[in-house]
């Protein structure tokens, strides 16, 4: 995956993530992820989100 193209420095180094089934396309939920939790979720195949509210992974 290319991330080169992705700006994460609008909305505070967040970018809006939203996780959807591949076969029905129903959305699951949309949450933010900075460039750490992108890193970690294409490294492992696991999806990491960043909480706004706690500051953390």
């Amino acid at each position: 995956m290319n991330t080169t193209n992705i700006d994460f420095k609008k909305m505070n180094g967040l970018i809006p993530t939203i996780i959807q089934d591949s076969k029905t396309n129903e959305v699951y939920m949309l949450g933010f992820m900075n460039k750490v939790s992108l890193q970690k979720t294409i490294k492992t195949g696991d999806v990491y989100f960043w909480s706004r509210s706690r500051n953390i992974l």
